[in-house]
């Protein structure tokens, strides 16, 4: 499995499954979030929640199957399973409801919590259990803030932690950087330029945390 990382919470999973190539692109943001916009070819797209930073499907190239909604799924060897949750700490009233997605992709479970604004609940907490790879959103403002993500991974525990949405250089979204939750999470992190990994490099004990250096 191959991972990359375009930036705000936009990442490329690659995996050959039963001979063939499959790609995964999660939120593909929009210019709104001052960055460069991904124009990769996918297959299957998830889009977390209908916000242009977040779903911009028409930038990519393709004729990718778009998973927006809670379910289970089964595309291209991929099982799916979208969770609902709310991108506020108010049930969503504020901005809406939040999409997270489960991934079972040969043999390695990834959990993407898009713009998760909520504490997990035990229901929400049972459908993610037993994740190897989480993606979870850390700048602040509009999401789990660095200390609200700690608390949600330690909920969790998967074996890595992916941090994502918070503020990168060129960005003009108004949220944290990544050093706050750096702080918090108290973990030295790996820098990777991007995560080639399969089932038996998974960590057996300790948690380790990556951050990507070269977003795409």
């Amino acid at each position: 499995m191959i991972i990359n990382y375009f930036g705000h919470s936009c990442f490329k999973i690659e995996e050959k499954i039963n001979g063939e190539n499959v790609s995964l692109i999660t939120d593909p943001f929009d210019s709104s979030v001052g960055l460069k916009v991904p124009n990769v070819e996918a297959d299957i797209v998830s889009v977390s929640h209908s916000h242009p930073d977040h779903a911009n499907v028409s930038a990519l190239r393709g004729k990718p199957f778009v998973v927006d909604c809670a379910g289970e799924y089964d595309i291209k060897g991929v099982i799916i399973e979208g969770i609902k949750s709310y991108h506020d700490e108010k049930k969503g009233t504020e901005r809406g409801e939040n999409i997270i997605f489960r991934f079972d992709i040969e043999g390695i479970s990834l959990a993407h919590l898009g713009d998760l604004g909520d504490a997990l609940d035990n229901k929400q907490l049972e459908k993610i259990g037993g994740i190897d790879i989480l993606f979870i959103p850390v700048g602040g403002r509009y999401t789990l803030d660095a200390k609200k993500a700690v608390e949600a991974i330690s909920q969790i525990e998967p074996r890595i932690v992916i941090p994502m949405h918070y503020k990168t250089e060129g960005s003009k979204i108004d949220i944290d950087g990544i050093d706050k939750f750096i702080k918090e999470i108290g973990i030295a992190p790996n820098f990777e330029e991007k995560l080639k990994i399969s089932k038996r490099d998974l960590p057996s004990e300790d948690m380790k945390l990556i951050i990507f250096n070269n977003i795409k």
